[in-house]
């Protein structure tokens, strides 16, 4: 082995273990690729609803964009001045949008008709019988 071999194999120790969780993380990447593209994507369309479609779609644009921008990193090339950042901020617009669609449709529905029969028989309303008991002395023993 020469000595340039032998400097290339080292690097400084305390970043061993961000390499290794890197290379961690790149097979998770792996396996989860390998899984998403076992099943044809027609196949997994037919099994979802719109909203699950769009979530899908977003996810797998925004994971791939996210990968090019690890990419353009490794390169040398800063992803901050290319265009895959404005890429992604559009991306997330639209990942928030499908977000409140989701919200709105697991928020609880205002029944009108209840909330307004609940607010009316909540609420004292004199009627004629009240008004004349409320008016007359109040009975019971007689003061002597």
């Amino acid at each position: 082995m020469s000595e340039d071999d032998n400097n290339m194999e080292e690097y400084p120790t305390e970043i061993h273990d961000y390499l290794t969780a890197f290379e961690k993380s790149l097979g998770s990447v792996d396996e989860m690729l390998k899984t998403m593209m076992s099943v044809s994507r027609s196949e997994l369309l037919q099994k979802l609803d719109p909203l699950e479609q769009a979530k899908l779609d977003l996810v797998s644009v925004y994971t791939l964009n996210s990968m090019f921008w690890v990419y353009l990193a490794t390169q040398g090339i800063n992803p901050k001045e290319h265009p895959v950042k404005q890429e992604l901020e559009r991306i997330r617009t639209y990942m928030n949008k499908v977000k409140e669609i989701a919200d709105k449709k697991k928020a609880s529905k205002l029944d009108k008709g209840a909330a307004s029969r609940f607010v009316k028989n909540a609420l004292w309303e004199p009627n004629a019988e009240n008004e004349y008991t409320s008016k007359s002395p109040v009975k019971g023993k007689k003061r002597q």
